[in-house]
């Protein structure tokens, strides 16, 4: 997998994913967003999704957190990728519910 952040000054910024968002790899993207997240202030997150391959259930369910924690908005360009992005605006349900 690999991320890139673009930063528009005062607007938004892009986290851009490619390849396969799956167990081995979602350290990486957990602490790229993690890291990213206090410094959005105003600005709008997008998650660029348009490389991806495949998301695993794994990485499904931090997509969702991170729109959950950020209001993210995903570009994505697959019908599957398109529904993974769906999916992850969905609110968070608990194990509970």
């Amino acid at each position: 997998m690999k991320i890139t952040i673009q930063q528009e000054e005062n607007k938004a910024v892009t986290l851009k994913i490619e390849g396969r968002i799956t167990e081995p790899s979602l350290s990486v993207l957990d602490r790229a967003w993690q890291d990213l997240a206090p410094t959005l202030g105003s600005r709008k997150l997008w998650v660029d999704l348009r490389g991806v391959t495949f998301v695993d259930t794994t990485g499904r369910r931090l997509l969702a957190e991170i729109h959950d924690k950020t209001g993210a908005e995903f570009l994505a360009d697959t019908p599957m990728i398109k529904h993974y992005a769906e999916e992850a605006k969905q609110p968070i349900r608990t194990s509970g519910e």
